[in-house]
């Protein structure tokens, strides 16, 4: 016997625990898309049509629907089940209490500038955006509790914020009877040194919706993301057999698409965000080497080979520029870019002589990459000496460039337009006045690997141990609280190295020598590294070319995007916004 539509409608209306003052058809926006909460539907045909009013470059998320499987039946072309699971903590026992941190602070959200910053942090995780003045709308609802995590200086003097999460109060929201609530988009930065933000931000947003009144907060989270699971489970939460619905699009592709290979899961994040992008255009994705990072990607009849940034359309000779590091020098001193001085090791007294002429220099391998087989500040003839030796480890001829000081700046070329700037960091740890040296470089080298796919890790060997020497302590010393002490010279992101987005910074004057030196290369994707007093002034001294840039350090500037484009022009987006098609019923 087939139930009707209002025979549906008048069952759900007739429920003992619908009151007469709950809201219906309730879709929260939250700025990167709506919470659709489905137990507030009388139907599916109209959650069907809500569902097909998603915007273009949102992500609606539908929760509690009544037979999620019946839904999706009903648009299968349209819509698709999460491959998440659903974790809930009841709020009536006891739970763990935030973890103390005197430097950093949960507060709410209060200012544009604070969601200027959460916004960074969705970016850097991975996640879309949301309008400022949705989130500080949302913030004076009742319904809604935004929190940020913040650094506090040792003089309590607020510093970044490094964390966030959200909080929906479901009886707030809709007059939930059985008083739950949520938890959504918990960011925390992935670069920062600090550990337990993400603690302190989930249970301090459980302590504040149990105060609020409610018994349990449920959370999604995909189904291999285990490093989250593994505090969700450590902070008490425990499956729930809760579905989740989103709508097929772009954005969600990779969660209900077949992969196009079964090595795509292998593939280094360089390589993966190359895939991920060509795959959401609808180009054919070929993995040929995932250890390697090697794709052919298809689209029509053209075919190009790519190993993460590099392609087929880097020339053997523009490669062989950048490959050799007294090449790229002299090609980028005859364009007229300023370069440190420098001279090929030789073994005579000469290079005692350069040392002596500039004070100090950077050893470094001609040919070699990832920081390798470099030494920097080298200021005496002994030490020339062994960084000489370590470096011909790496390569047979050697180059000794004058030490310049300042900030170390990645700046990211395609098609001889600048995309991103960063600068890179070196490895860092912050002393917590309990933890070793030891344990908190292991600690971040955890969080870092974590971050980047097991692509960033700081080793703990001689030249960590002669630089934490140099700094005064050992590596089995407790670092005093608030200490920051770093740990590599280079900003080598493979060494533990970070990088921060600077591309709105950037002064005309070094994106116009970015672009000159990508020209004089003849090289169409390259990254560029300087030495710069500030990225907002014009002074700088290149450093090298890098011929193979990581594009997914500099997220969420649209690096894989403008690859794409450089490859297959003909995939570009075509301007105005993407209008779906409106949701099939088989009603």
């Amino acid at each position: 016997m087939t139930t009707s539509i209002g025979q549906r409608r008048e069952w759900w209306q007739a429920q003992s625990w619908r009151s007469p003052d709950a809201k219906t058809d309730v879709a929260l926006d939250l700025g990167w898309g709506r919470l659709i909460l489905g137990q507030t539907f009388a139907d599916h045909e109209h959650l069907l049509s809500v569902l097909a009013e998603e915007t273009s470059g949102r992500r609606d998320i539908c929760m509690y629907v009544t037979e999620p499987q019946v839904l999706v039946s009903m648009a299968p072309f349209e819509l698709f089940i999460d491959p998440s699971v659903t974790y809930r903590l009841y709020l009536s026992g006891h739970h763990p209490e935030p973890p103390t941190d005197a430097f950093v602070r949960v507060r709410t959200l209060q200012s544009r500038a604070d969601t200027e910053a959460v916004n960074r942090l969705y970016a850097s995780c991975g996640m879309l955006t949301a309008p400022p003045a949705t989130l500080l709308a949302n913030a004076e609802d009742e319904a809604f509790h935004y929190l940020v995590a913040e650094e506090v200086s040792s003089s309590g003097e607020p510093g970044a914020i490094v964390g966030t999460v959200t909080g929906v109060d479901h009886r707030m929201a809709f007059g939930d009877p059985e008083h739950g609530s949520s938890l959504w988009c918990l960011a925390v930065d992935p670069q920062c040194a600090r550990p337990g933000v993400g603690e302190a931000l989930v249970l301090t947003l459980a302590g504040r919706l149990s105060d609020a009144g409610a018994a349990y907060v449920d959370l999604s989270v995909l189904h291999d993301n285990s490093p989250a699971i593994r505090l969700y489970e450590k902070l008490g939460f425990v499956r729930h057999p809760v579905f989740c619905v989103k709508r097929k699009n772009p954005i969600n592709e990779r969660l209900f698409a077949s992969s196009p290979a079964e090595d795509l899961a292998q593939l280094n994040p360089y390589a993966r965000i190359v895939a991920d992008e060509a795959i959401r255009r609808g180009i054919h994705v070929e993995v040929l080497d995932p250890a390697w990072g090697e794709l052919r990607l298809t689209h029509g009849g053209r075919k190009v080979v790519t190993r993460e940034s590099l392609s087929e359309l880097t020339t053997a000779v523009a490669m062989s520029r950048c490959d050799d590091k007294r090449v790229t020098r002299r090609v980028l001193a005859q364009a007229g870019l300023s370069v440190p001085r420098g001279r090929a090791a030789d073994g005579s007294p000469a290079d005692a002589e350069f040392l002596a002429e500039v004070g100090a220099v950077v050893v470094k391998p001609a040919r070699g990459e990832q920081g390798q087989g470099i030494t920097v500040g080298v200021t005496d003839p002994a030490e020339l000496e062994r960084a000489v030796a370590a470096a011909r480890r790496i390569s047979n001829e050697v180059l000794l460039e004058e030490q310049v000081t300042g900030q170390d700046l990645r700046v990211l070329v395609i098609d001889h337009e600048v995309v991103a700037a960063a600068i890179r960091k070196p490895a860092a740890v912050i002393g917590t006045g309990e933890h070793t040296i030891r344990s908190l470089i292991a600690a971040q080298s955890r969080r870092r690997s974590a971050a980047t796919g097991g692509e960033s890790r700081i080793p703990i060997d001689d030249t960590t141990v002669e630089i934490v020497r140099e700094a005064g302590y050992d590596l089995d010393d407790v670092l005093p609280v608030d200490v920051e002490l770093q740990v590599r010279r280079t900003a080598n992101l493979h060494t533990g190295g970070t990088i921060h987005d600077v591309t709105a910074q950037l002064h005309p004057e070094l994106a116009a020598a970015a672009v000159l030196a990508s020209q004089a290369l003849d090289i169409p994707v390259v990254g560029m590294d300087f030495m710069v007093p500030a990225v907002d002034e014009p002074d700088y001294h290149v450093i090298e070319a890098n011929e193979r840039p990581g594009l997914a350090n500099h997220e969420p500037q649209p690096t894989a995007q403008r690859f794409i484009d450089l490859l297959f022009p003909a995939t570009r987006p075509l301007p105005g916004p993407w209008v779906p098609t409106a949701a099939r019923s088989d009603a």
